[in-house]
């Protein structure tokens, strides 16, 4: 079914188009309106209308759940849907990552009447079909209307609100439960030696462990993923690191060299292998599209995996993600200029601390003691190895 739509900035008209709903795809552009405020992948593109028809198709379809989420078959059911991609005209394509939605044309609807950074939503459906483990629960179509529509990522997870901040919740993946323990980690880290970070506590949703994290957003501020920024300066004849902190220090971002150095900081000591170009990125004002600051570093679950262990003798090997690379998180390390400004010692005692919070929640995640130790251990090798480097 085609439907003639305005794509929007909060109240800014960008674009007007054709959606069909059945491809879930955009057919035609009528015209546009204000380039410039569109997503930051689809401004680049200029006088070629079949590449940005192409473009702002691939965008939009980015913004639904994905198909490798972790138990989606069973997502789709209790969500009475076929495919994850029928959700995303059901709340006008609105998300907590941005202020980008899809206005029916010829309709008053104001941006400040629907988005969700402002306007409370029902979740507590969609919170039993996305994490519940035994629910047959089907979900009735209002319970649809909520930014659960446009999340991203392999994990179950789920948008809830309390005292008026929205958190997301997300679980571990199939039969591992380690990932909420590793954010909790991760957050607990930079606390220490002052990195700039989304926080990550733990919660229980029948007992299930969850870690849980407040939107790093707001309606006046957006995420532009490492991908976007990339992507319009893959052309340049330099390695993609080196010309993405480039790109941040041209747009007005100072600091951005340190601040990105922090996150492989944090990836090195946590060994964390799923640093890819959509969980990082920069801050932009969507008023002014001013670059303000690198986002805080978030999603980090996949991490501390001891794929090679026996009872006698800790095998640790690991290579992480570095932008289109896969390296040794010995060689990710070398891109810190100046890691002796790192003050190592405020990690003492972490192994300690991160053995007692596996420990509290055992009953409920059946980690073995061995398996805690295990991860202990490693945990304080890379704190070592790390120190060794400073020393140097």
């Amino acid at each position: 079914m085609a439907m003639k739509c305005i794509l929007m900035n909060k109240d800014v008209e960008v674009m007007t188009l054709e959606y069909d709903s059945i491809s879930c795809s955009f057919t035609k552009i009528y015209n546009v309106s204000n380039m410039e405020y569109a997503p930051y992948i689809i401004s680049r593109i200029s006088n070629d209308n079949d590449a940005l028809l192409k473009r702002v198709s691939r965008w939009f379809l980015g913004r639904g759940i994905p198909s490798w989420r972790d138990r989606l078959d069973l997502l789709l059911h209790r969500l009475n849907i076929i495919a994850p991609n029928e959700l995303l005209n059901k709340a006008f394509g609105l998300s907590l990552s941005d202020q980008y939605w899809l206005k029916p044309f010829d309709t008053n609807i104001k941006y400040d009447d629907i988005n969700f950074f402002d306007n409370d939503f029902d979740y507590s459906e969609f919170l039993e079909a996305s994490l519940s483990k035994n629910s047959s629960t089907i979900i009735n179509e209002n319970s649809l209307k909520t930014p659960n529509n446009t999340t991203d990522g392999m994990l179950k997870k789920a948008w809830v609100i309390e005292d008026g901040i929205r958190y997301l919740l997300k679980s571990g993946y199939k039969t591992e439960v380690l990932q909420p323990f590793n954010e909790v980690l991760a957050s607990e880290i930079c606390k220490r030696l002052g990195f700039n970070h989304v926080t990550y506590t733990l919660d229980l949703y029948k007992n299930t462990v969850v870690s849980k994290c407040p939107c790093f957003i707001n309606k006046d501020i957006e995420l532009v993923t490492a991908y976007q920024v990339v992507s319009d300066i893959w052309d340049f004849n330099v390695d993609s690191y080196e010309k993405y902190i480039n790109k941040l220090e041209e747009m007005g971002i100072n600091d951005a060299r340190r601040e990105v150095e922090n996150m492989f900081i944090l990836d090195f000591l946590i060994m964390n292998e799923d640093r890819h170009l959509n969980n990082f990125g920069i801050i932009r004002a969507v008023d002014t599209l001013k670059w303000v600051y690198v986002a805080p570093i978030f999603d980090n679950g996949q991490s501390l995996n001891i794929n090679y262990y026996n009872e006698d003798e800790l095998h640790v090997t690991g290579e992480g993600r570095f932008f289109y690379e896969v390296r040794s998180f010995d060689e990710i390390i070398k891109v810190v200029k100046d890691i002796k400004r790192i003050d190592v010692s405020k990690l003492e005692g972490i192994p300690e601390w991160f053995d007692n919070l596996l420990h509290q929640y055992q009953e409920f995640t059946h980690i073995s003691n061995e398996r805690i130790n295990k991860l202990c251990i490693l945990l304080n090798h890379q704190i070592n190895k790390l120190k060794k480097l400073i020393e140097e």
